[in-house]
């Protein structure tokens, strides 16, 4: 049970970004001395935020199985680098031998407390994701004060972001983001969550801005190499 399992494919960059940091996150000096990995890359499960919103078809199905792969894959702790699957944790959970990670709760934990009386986060990610409403749930339990983007302009461009991104029109992703963050800076916001996968990818495209930027898929990487390491995964053999 000393591996991470990461139920990918949501989408496909996304995974390979976080699998990246993963690897970068992860103190080591050769080959053996990193954390062992299964991953389930299912890039054809049903649109998560589609779903959420009541006109595309469920993809718990399709979530279950991927929890079923994994608990049969022998590993110790999932991690999920798809925001809008989040909608569906408690029944993955239930599904699951092992602790999910998650990433909304990963990303709120990375706000100082020091900090909470003073930012102002804007939460972007799908629409399907922020009419599930975790983030919203999770920044209020810490105190934090929060805003979502106006759906007719900002929330076009975080939508036309992820899009872009997952069609690997990365310049384009880049251009939406920044004119995203323009607008939620005008609004006030002093820090952003990126909580879509693909937002990160579009962040590097994106130019400098004044903003704190909160990595969703960065902030589970870190979750599950400390969970790991708590663990020494990376000093457990192949036969273990």
């Amino acid at each position: 049970m000393s591996r991470i399992g990461v139920f990918g494919g949501m989408g496909p960059s996304a995974t390979v970004d976080f699998l990246d940091k993963l690897v970068k996150l992860t103190p080591a000096a050769r080959d053996q001395d990193h954390i062992p990995i299964v991953v389930a890359c299912l890039p054809h499960i049903h649109d998560r935020s589609r779903s959420i919103l009541g006109v595309g078809p469920d993809p718990l199905p399709q979530l279950l199985l991927g929890i079923d792969f994994l608990n049969e894959s022998g590993v110790g702790v999932v991690a999920i680098p798809c925001n809008s699957s989040h909608h569906w944790y408690q029944q993955m959970s239930e599904r699951s031998r092992v602790p999910i990670l998650h990433i909304a709760e990963a990303c709120v934990a990375a706000i100082p407390n020091s900090d909470t009386a003073e930012v102002r986060v804007a939460v972007l990610a799908t629409r399907g994701a922020l009419a599930s409403g975790f983030y919203q749930r999770a920044l209020s339990a810490r105190g934090v004060v929060f805003l979502v983007p106006d759906p007719e302009i900002t929330q076009s461009r975080i939508d036309s972001c992820i899009q872009e991104i997952k069609a690997g029109e990365l310049e384009a992703g880049g251009k939406s983001l920044a004119q995203a963050l323009q607008e939620i800076a005008r609004q006030g916001a002093t820090a952003a969550i990126m909580g879509c996968t693909e937002i990160p990818i579009a962040a590097r495209y994106a130019g400098s801005t004044s903003l704190q930027l909160i990595d969703s898929s960065l902030e589970l990487a870190r979750a599950s190499v400390g969970y790991a390491l708590e663990r020494g995964w990376n000093r457990v053999g192949w036969d273990s």
